[in-house]
């Protein structure tokens, strides 16, 4: 066979992309899923301790595979997806608790006499305007009565107020902020009884 002097050199052949769970990714990929995890939680699909569980899987992914399993499992959103930005709930001579899942505004007043609160973040489901502005407000006005909330590890906390005869305890796990995780600020004035927030595993 002859050779075409003139031709030069044949030009590499371009190397298909790489494809699977091992191919590296990038902080574009990682916000991708990050924002569709979001959209999930704001739509009723997932709670505030699976987000904060997958949203710090999403930033810590090396590989393709790793933001799959982060993000898999949340194709079909919930009956009545978003919820409230705002709600009230007032407690008199009994004791109030919300745990599982219910649905968490944006917004929460608490108002109590002569009762306890018990509030599990953990399974609550944030509303679509928590997850967008990446702030849980709760305010609790309280008489004769004690406030404890329970948040996913990862979940900051800001304890603001005060209390007149009474403790309060701010006690969050030694560990990492989840990146995308809602803060909960939480403003809580008392007379003779307790503020204690502390963090649980799942």
């Amino acid at each position: 066979m002859t050779l075409d002097p003139w031709s030069g050199p044949a030009e590499p052949v371009p190397a298909p992309p790489r494809t699977g769970p091992d191919v590296p990714v990038t902080d574009v990929d990682r916000q991708r899923a990050a924002d569709l995890l979001q959209r999930a939680c704001g739509d009723g699909r997932l709670t505030l301790d699976e987000f904060s569980t997958r949203v710090g899987a999403v930033w810590s992914a090396d590989a393709a595979g790793d933001l799959e399993k982060a993000t898999s499992g949340i194709a079909l959103p919930q009956v009545g997806a978003g919820g409230p930005s705002s709600g009230t709930s007032v407690g008199i001579l009994g004791d109030q608790k919300r745990v599982g899942r219910w649905r968490l505004p944006r917004r929460l007043r608490l108002f109590g006499l002569l009762g306890d609160w018990e509030l599990d973040l953990r399974g609550a489901l944030p509303s679509r305007d928590a997850v967008a502005d990446g702030v849980v407000d709760i305010l609790h006005i309280s008489l004769l009565g004690d406030l404890k909330i329970i948040v996913p590890e990862g979940v900051e906390v800001e304890l603001y107020g005060f209390e007149l005869l009474g403790d309060r305890k701010l006690e969050l796990a030694a560990v990492p902020i989840t990146p995308g995780a809602p803060l909960v600020r939480l403003r809580a004035y008392g007379l003779l009884g307790d503020v204690i927030v502390r963090s649980a595993p799942s």
